[in-house]
């Protein structure tokens, strides 16, 4: 596998190595091993999760304030915009987003560590999301930043509005959400 870093050094880009012939494709999309060898990455992965939203769906950003997730993300159909937002207060990158585009045409996927909010659009037809996850979904704990915030000003590939939960539509901007230390 190939692990490309990216604006803020704690999220990563990992691209699995394929196999590919006439009868289609093979690859590796987890291993304990190559991804603490090749990428540190050696929090051990509890959930699943698997989501398959329309276009210009926008599911974000994000995070729970306790049992915080690191995520594993990649697009098994279609294609995403995907963004992690570092809300880690004393983090040098405070604050800074990055984002990379998911397919299922270019495997990639994305760490999103814990202290991050992370959210994703999607920019196909449809498209079909497989996450990892470090910690167990706790709704008690989750919270949402607005996706929107002009303070993160996140370049979103958008054409008109987005299509929201009504949870996300009442995200709060960064500036009042609870973070990180």
């Amino acid at each position: 596998m190939n692990v490309l870093p990216t604006e803020i050094p704690d999220v990563l880009i990992i691209e699995p190595r394929v196999f590919q012939d006439d009868r289609g494709f093979f690859l590796e999309s987890y291993s304990g091993n190559a991804f603490a060898d090749k990428a540190g990455i050696t929090e051990p992965f509890v959930q699943d999760n698997h989501s398959c939203s329309g276009q210009n769906v926008l599911r974000g950003l994000h995070y729970q304030i306790e049992h915080a997730q690191g995520k594993l993300v990649r697009a098994i159909a279609g294609a995403i915009f995907d963004v992690a937002v570092d809300i880690r207060q004393h983090s040098p990158t405070f604050g800074q987003w990055v984002s990379c585009i998911l397919s299922a045409e270019n495997k990639r996927m994305l760490w999103v560590p814990p202290g991050f909010a992370h959210g994703f659009m999607v920019v196909s037809e449809v498209a079909e999301v497989l996450y990892k996850t470090t910690d167990y979904y706790a709704p008690q704990h989750e919270r949402s930043i607005l996706w929107n915030d002009p303070d993160l000003a996140i370049h979103w590939p958008l054409e008109g509005e987005p299509i929201l939960s009504a949870k996300d539509q009442v995200g709060k901007p960064l500036k009042f959400a609870d973070v990180y230390p």
